[in-house]
């Protein structure tokens, strides 16, 4: 499909969508044109007599209904606020050099150039249309702004859309790169002015708002009545619209394409490669490095510039991606901004806040922690906050500590005491099973007594946990430790916590752009089950019994976060022996692991 033909279908479209919009405006008026009809013959003594009387009486007062629905319903959806993303706007005295490539993109392509330029933490880019009422000025709360971006933004009908770029782009590519993949978003520029398809894509925008506007949950009965009847007539227009706005937004997209052929076509395939290994990188510096960070109240300030050293750990790793370090010596894309720091910043915090909702700004419980700081400020504090809560369940549960001529002679935290209590020669536990969590018979005995409240079951409230699929195939103690520890953890998330939003926070801005109670918009991740809750507390134990008895330090992997590091050197062997102690209840080969490397399970560690 070449340009002027993917143009023609997206036209063709629009047309589509206005004529649904016509016959709405039509069907709305034909009750007043009926009344007219009847008045206006009472008046030319030409419709007399009872029945015609009747019908005016009838359709007189049922028009100025129709045309009081037909009003409310126009009004809500022209007044309703279209969805916005969240975005980092980035003004141009602080880019100048990426205006400047965007603006000659543009002439080369001979389209309009976007109005304005603004940074999402994700790996995508799109033209997104700004021009309602409501986008401009932006919310006085937004602390994602860029200096001097709040001016740009205060022009309130823009020529042509917000080009948005995903902020992992500029740090990973190249410049040319960079082009290479704005080039088929920023001809779309070009479609997206045609009055036709900017009115259809309006109409569209607007009814899905008033959707939105309908569904908000309300206490007043009459205006959740009144609401019902608006979204359910702005349903039924997205219904009849939705087949051709999405063959709209084809046509748009095929025609931007095409145009975008002769631009940097000799990059394209490699900046294409580009973008799948920066989403890859992205994707696994969220949930490996920035998720248990954000979890404990901190945010890495610097994620933009972590892909880029997630993504040159990958290129040594892996075989098929050398190539790719050989790109780092050309220009990054960053080098278009004037101060790279002060947008990655803004994108990081960003990021907190979609991926996993904490507040808007840094705090005393939600502070920015750099790269260098992370093992000391997150990995260490992580592990022993773990570890504390491991053995303050083992307490609540009536674990006594371990004995024996080793042992130490105060109540101390060890890793002796968890992995005495998970040693267990029974068969593993299935599920269904319901019996009692204590060692079954035949058990040498050899692990510290079970207390009565462990042996009775789950806590109050919470349903059987042997019950859980999760944990069928892991010994009793470990499945009762696993269930009590994902009590413990729930009860510490149902806390109030400034780093998340809370009934407690204030309502935000009735002005605001995106609703900030909807946080997270997107989560990384379920939560976690109760058996990789056991084995990263279990995990945590270990390296904190290595640290404080072997010499090991904490350390930040790039593509697998926290990690245990011994004479400098990662351990990357240390999660098969916790699970064949989780699963199997053999403490034995994760003994042997700690005599080789010199860690004392029977010490007491220093907890969170």
């Amino acid at each position: 499909m070449g340009v002027e033909a993917g143009a023609q279908a997206a036209r063709a479209r629009a047309l589509a969508v206005l004529r649904i919009r016509s016959r709405a405006l039509a069907v709305a008026l034909l009750p007043a044109a009926v009344a007219v009809i009847l008045l206006a013959g009472a008046v030319g003594d030409r419709l007399e007599g009872p029945v015609w009387d009747a019908a005016r009486w009838v359709m007189t007062p049922f028009a100025v209904l129709a045309l009081l629905a037909a009003a409310g319903i126009a009004l809500v959806v022209a007044r309703a606020r279209p969805a916005m993303s969240p975005t980092v706007p980035v003004a141009e005295e602080a880019a100048p050099d990426l205006y400047r490539m965007v603006r000659d993109l543009a002439d080369r392509l001979d389209v309009p150039a976007p109005s304005a330029i603004a940074l999402t933490p994700d790996c995508d880019s799109w033209l997104e249309d700004r021009t309602h009422p409501a986008h401009a000025p932006p919310p006085a709360e937004e602390h994602h702004d860029i200096a001097g971006a709040g001016r740009q933004a205060h022009r309130r009908h823009p020529a042509a859309p917000v080009l948005v770029i995903g902020s992992p782009f500029l740090w990973w590519m190249r410049v040319g790169e960079l082009r290479a993949v704005l080039a088929p978003v920023i001809a779309g520029t070009g479609p997206s002015a045609h009055p036709d398809i900017a009115a259809a894509r309006r109409f569209v925008r607007g009814l899905d708002a008033a959707v939105a506007v309908a569904s908000e949950p309300r206490r007043d009965p009459v205006s959740r009545a009144v609401l019902a009847g608006v979204g359910w007539v702005a349903r039924l227009l997205l219904r009849s619209c939705r087949v051709h706005a999405a063959e709209l937004e084809r046509g748009v997209a095929a025609a931007a394409a095409e145009r975008a052929q002769a631009v940097d076509y000799g990059l394209r395939i490699v900046a294409q490669e580009q973008v799948g290994l920066a989403y890859a990188g992205w994707d696994r510096l969220l949930t490996r490095v920035a998720l248990p960070a954000w979890r404990m109240g901190r945010w890495p300030s610097r994620l933009d510039a972590g892909v880029v050293a997630a993504l040159t750990e990958l290129s040594r790793r892996d075989r098929l991606a050398e190539g790719f370090a050989s790109r780092l010596g050309e220009r990054p894309a960053c080098d278009l901004l004037e101060e790279p720091g002060t947008v990655d910043e803004a994108a990081s915090l960003l990021a907190a806040r979609l991926f996993h909702g904490g507040p808007a700004g840094p705090g005393p419980d939600w502070s920015p922690v750099d790269w260098s700081e992370y093992p000391d400020e997150v990995v260490d504090r992580k592990w022993r906050l773990d570890a504390a809560r491991l053995h303050r369940v083992l307490d609540a549960m009536g674990v006594r500590p371990t004995t024996g001529p080793s042992a130490p002679a105060t109540v101390a935290p060890t890793l002796s005491r968890v992995l005495d209590h998970l040693t267990d020669t029974a068969p593993a536990w299935t599920a269904g099973n319901t019996g009692a969590t204590g060692p079954a018979a035949g058990s040498t005995g050899s692990g510290p007594d079970i207390a009565p409240s462990e042996a009775a079951g789950p806590p109050p409230g919470r349903p059987d946990p042997l019950d859980d699929e999760d944990l069928a195939g892991t010994t009793a103690p470990s499945a009762t430790l696993a269930a009590r520890l994902s009590d413990e953890l729930a009860r510490e998330e149902a806390a109030p916590s400034p780093a998340a939003p809370s009934p407690a926070s204030p309502a935000p801005d009735p002005a605001a752009l995106w609703d900030d109670r909807a946080l997270p918009l997107f989560p990384l991740q379920p939560p976690r089950t109760a058996r990789e809750l056991l084995a990263d507390h279990l995990t945590a134990m270990v390296c904190c019994a290595a640290m404080d008895t072997a010499g090991a330090t904490p350390g930040l992997d790039w593509l697998d976060g926290p990690t245990l590091l011994i004479d400098g050197e990662r351990t990357a062997d240390l999660a098969p022996k916790v699970l064949t102690l989780i699963e199997d209840g053999d403490a034995t080969p994760l003994r042997v692991w700690l005599s080789q490397l010199g860690i004392r399970p029977e010490k007491p560690v220093r907890l969170g």
